[in-house]
């Protein structure tokens, strides 16, 4: 299973972590995921969703109904 945000669409990119001596070694940064599950009230069932913080509060702000109707679930 991929990092990927179910709402946000955000996934992990590279980097550099660089040491005081100016080294540079890679370094893949990932986002910060939750496994949450919503209840949607109008269609009275749980849903399970893979969502980053940032997906957290587009659904806070849309509602989950509307998110869930965007993404076809």
């Amino acid at each position: 299973m991929s990092r990927i945000c179910d709402v946000t669409g955000k996934k992990g990119m590279m980097g550099n972590r660089i040491s005081h001596s100016n080294r540079k070694k890679k370094v893949r940064l990932q986002p910060n995921l939750h496994t949450k599950k919503f209840f949607i009230p109008e269609e009275d069932r749980w849903i399970s969703l893979r969502v980053s913080s940032q997906g957290l509060r587009t659904i806070d702000k849309k509602g989950i109904h509307a998110v869930a109707t965007e993404l076809g679930i």
